[in-house]
C-alpha cells in the first residue's frame, strides 16, 4: 500500500518553480530575445550589405546602382523590420485566441526558419530581395513574439510573481540586443564574408524553442477560461507551481472564471467604445507612446559620435555601444528583482524623473562641448545613466500594462493595440530623428524631455498600483476609477456576458 502512495507524491519534491523558469526561458529566447537579436545585428553589416546590393545590381544590368538608390534599399531593409512587426502585432491577438499562447508561439517559428534560409542563401542566389523579404518574414515574427510571449509567461505565474515573470520579456530583449551587438563583431560574423550566416543566425533561438517549449505547459488561465478545459489547467498548474497543493489559486482561478463564464474575445476597436475600459486603453495608449518617444533609442543612435568625441578611437566605438546594451540587461534585472517589493508605478515614476534629469544634463553637456575639454566625458556618462534609468523602468514596466489593465476577455485586443502602436512609434521614430538631429541640433533631445516629464506626470496622477493583486480585484478597482459615482455607471458585475474564444 505504501509503494501505490508514492506516486501522487512525486509532484511535490520538484525545485519550486523549476518548470516556471524554464518556461520563461523557452518563451522569452524565441519571444523578446529575437526582437531585440534582430534589431540589434542589422547595424554590424550595413556596408557589406550595400556593397553586395551594388555588386548584384551590376551584374544585373551591367552598370552600378546610384548611391541614393543604394541608400533607399538599404533604408527599405531596415524599415521593413517595424512594418512586419506592425503586421505580427495585428496577427498575434488572433492567433493567441485560436492557438492558444503556446502553439502560438510555436506556429511563429515557422516565419523564422524561412526567413533565416532567405537570409542565408542571398548572397549565393545574387538576390538582395531575399534579404528584403526575410526582413519582412522576421519582423512579422518578432510583432506575433513580443504580444504573445508576455501574455503567455502572465497568466502562468502566480500573482506574487507576475510582474517580475513578465519583466522577463525586457531582460530576454536587452539580452537580444548585447549578444547581436557581441556577435556582429568583425571578428565573429560581422566580417564581408559572414554576413549572411550573421543574418540566419535567428535560426538557433527558434530552434531553441521548437525543441524547448513542447515539453513544457500551456497558459492555465487559457486552459480553464477559453477552453474550459479544467483537468489539463489543474495538471499544468501543479506542473509551473512545483506542488501538487493548488487549491487556492484554483479556487482563485474559478472565480475568474465565473466572472468571465460565455464570454468572447473583445475585438480592437471595441476598447475604445467600452466606457468601462477608458481608463485602461488611455493608460496604455499614453505610456505605450511615452516608452517610444522618450528617447531611448536616439540615445543609441547618437551613442557612437558621443563616444567619438570623448576620445574613443574608431575601432574600439562598437565595444563601448556593446558597454551600453550591458547597462541595460543589468538595469533589467534590477527591475525584475525590485518590481514586486516597490511596485509598478515607483518604478516608472522613478524611471522618467531620472530620464528627465540626465537627458537635461546630457543637452547641457552637448551645448558645452566645444568650450569645455570634459564635456564630452560627462555626455558619455549620460548616455549610460539614461539608458539605466530606462531599463530599470519604462523598458520593462509598460509591457505589464497590457496584461494586469485588461481581463482574460480583452487581453489579446489590448496587446494588439500595445504591438501595433509600440511597432508604428518606433518607426515614426527612426524615420523622424534625423530631421530631428538636423533641425535642433545640440537641443534634439528636448522633445523627448517633454515626453518623460508627461509620462511621469500621468503616472502619479492617473495609473493605479497593480502589485500583488488578482485580476479580479484589478478589475474592480479599475471599474470604480471609471466611474467614481455609483450614479454614473452600473454595479460592477464582471465582464459582458458574451462567449470567450470568439472573436
Amino acid at each position: 500500500m505504501e509503494d501505490e502512495q508514492e506516486p501522487p507524491l512525486r509532484p511535490q519534491t520538484q525545485i519550486p518553480g523549476r518548470v516556471l523558469f524554464l518556461t520563461i526561458c523557452a518563451a522569452g529566447i524565441g519571444g523578446t530575445f529575437q526582437f531585440g537579436y534582430n534589431l540589434s545585428i542589422i547595424n554590424a553589416p550595413i556596408l557589406h550589405i550595400q556593397e553586395f546590393t551594388n555588386e548584384t545590381w551590376w551584374a544585373r544590368t551591367g552598370w552600378p546602382l546610384p548611391d541614393h538608390l543604394v541608400l533607399l534599399v538599404w533604408s527599405l531593409m531596415v524599415s521593413l523590420y517595424p512594418l512586419g512587426g506592425l503586421f505580427g502585432a495585428l496577427l498575434a491577438g488572433p492567433l493567441a485566441i485560436r492557438l492558444g499562447r503556446k502553439k502560438s508561439l510555436l506556429v511563429n517559428n515557422t516565419l523564422v526558419v524561412a526567413a533565416a534560409v532567405l537570409f542565408g542563401f542571398s548572397r549565393r542566389a545574387g538576390s538582395f530581395e531575399m534579404i528584403m523579404l526575410g526582413r519582412l518574414l522576421i519582423g512579422i515574427s518578432a510583432g506575433v513574439g513580443m504580444n504573445i510571449q508576455p501574455m503567455y509567461l502572465g497568466e502562468s505565474a502566480p500573482k506574487e510573481l507576475r510582474g517580475a515573470v513578465a519583466m522577463t520579456s525586457a531582460i530576454f530583449t536587452a539580452l537580444g540586443i548585447m549578444i547581436g551587438q557581441v556577435v556582429g563583431l568583425r571578428e565573429l560574423l560581422g566580417g564581408p564574408q559572414a554576413w549572411p550566416l550573421l543574418l540566419a543566425s535567428c535560426l538557433v533561438p527558434g530552434v531553441f524553442q521548437l525543441t524547448s517549449l513542447p515539453l513544457l505547459p500551456e497558459s492555465p488561465r487559457y486552459l480553464l477560461i477559453d477552453r474550459g478545459d479544467a483537468e489539463t489547467c489543474l495538471v499544468a498548474l501543479q506542473r509551473l507551481r512545483g506542488t501538487a497543493d493548488v487549491a487556492a489559486e484554483l479556487a482563485e482561478l474559478e472565480e475568474e472564471r465565473a466572472a468571465c463564464q460565455g464570454l468572447r474575445a473583445r475585438r480592437l476597436w471595441e476598447l475604445f467604445q467600452d466606457g468601462a475600459l477608458r481608463r485602461q486603453v488611455t493608460s496604455l495608449v499614453v505610456l505605450g507612446s511615452a516608452m517610444e518617444l522618450c528617447g531611448n533609442d536616439s540615445m543609441y543612435a547618437y551613442s557612437s559620435s558621443v563616444f567619438l568625441e570623448a576620445g574613443v578611437p574608431q575601432e574600439k566605438v562598437h565595444y563601448a555601444i556593446i558597454g551600453t546594451g550591458c547597462c541595460e540587461l543589468f538595469t533589467a534585472f534590477v527591475g525584475c528583482v525590485a518590481i514586486e517589493r516597490v511596485g509598478r508605478r515607483v518604478l516608472l515614476i522613478g524611471g522618467y524623473c531620472l530620464m528627465t534629469f540626465w537627458g537635461s544634463v546630457f543637452t547641457v553637456a552637448l551645448c558645452l562641448q566645444s568650450s569645455l575639454s570634459w564635456m564630452p566625458y560627462l555626455a558619455m556618462s549620460c548616455i549610460f545613466a539614461f539608458i539605466l534609468s530606462f531599463g530599470i523602468g519604462p523598458a520593462g514596466v509598460t509591457g505589464i500594462l497590457a496584461m494586469e489593465l485588461f481581463d482574460q476577455t480583452a487581453r489579446p485586443a489590448a496587446y494588439m493595440v500595445c504591438g501595433a502602436l509600440m511597432w508604428t512609434m518606433l518607426f515614426l521614430v527612426g524615420l523622424g530623428f534625423p530631421f530631428i538631429l538636423k533641425g535642433l541640433s545640440h537641443f534634439f533631445y528636448v522633445p523627448f524631455l517633454i515626453v518623460c516629464v508627461c509620462g511621469a506626470l500621468y503616472t502619479g496622477f492617473f495609473l493605479p498600483e497593480t502589485k500583488g493583486k488578482t485580476f479580479l480585484e484589478i478589475s474592480k478597482e479599475l471599474h470604480r476609477l471609471n466611474f467614481p459615482r455609483r450614479n454614473q455607471g452600473p454595479a460592477w458585475r464582471g465582464p459582458e456576458i458574451v462567449r470567450s474564444t470568439e472573436l
